[in-house]
């Protein structure tokens, strides 16, 4: 589990593609301080298992179901990302609850800069957006960030980068039609599986009033 806290700006190293999968390299110094093999390390949102690390690098595997629904493969060699940790159980939920399950992507549809922070519109598909609450939470590239609004019309939502986002997340750099990775609340996702089994909340709790 994550909480949306990007502790370093990475860069990769290498994007190795092997038939539907891939190998991906990246240099991190303060994420591999304590690294492991089998730890996890959330690489834009999507939670990934270190297989090598030493130097300062780690090397991690990435699926097809990974490269499908992510924009991990369309890396390249030097490209920015923003690296967590899996949070510890003594720390601090700083964020939300972040889960490195990206949902799917989304495209950056505008910004607009302000005295000191960006209004950020993102698109992405109704079957993400259902999801999406005004004043909800979401990961957009592993930040965890604040739904100011939602526009189910232009298939939009917005958000707000403060200067700590803008200077220290690879989102202060995107540009307008870039892809980003989206992880909408883990409890949205839930209420919807619940309500759709055939059960009640009641029933699912054993009838308890």
């Amino acid at each position: 589990m994550f909480t949306g806290i990007i502790e370093e700006l990475g860069t990769v190293e290498s994007l190795d593609l092997d038939g539907d999968a891939a190998r991906l390299t990246i240099r991190g110094p303060r994420v591999t301080e304590d690294a492991a093999h089998g730890a996890s390390i959330a690489v834009n949102g999507c939670c990934l298992t270190v297989v090598e690390y030493g130097g300062g690098v780690f090397t991690a595997d990435v699926m097809r179901e990974t490269l499908q629904r992510t924009s991990l493969g369309g890396l390249e060699k030097g490209s920015p990302v923003n690296l967590e940790r899996a949070v510890a159980a003594h720390e601090r939920l700083g964020g939300h609850i972040v889960q490195g399950h990206v949902d799917g992507t989304g495209t950056i549809a505008s910004r607009t800069p302000g005295d000191r922070w960006e209004d950020v519109r993102i698109a992405t598909s109704p079957e993400i957006l259902k999801y999406v609450a005004e004043k909800g939470s979401i990961a957009i590239d592993g930040v965890s960030l604040t739904v100011t609004d939602v526009d189910d019309a232009s298939g939009t939502f917005g958000v707000s980068l403060i200067p700590t986002t803008l200077e220290l997340t690879v989102l202060g750099a995107n540009k307008v039609g870039d892809t980003v990775n989206l992880e909408v609340d883990v409890i949205a996702k839930y209420v919807e599986r619940l309500l759709t089994a055939g059960g009640t909340p009641s029933s699912v709790a054993g009838g308890n009033k």
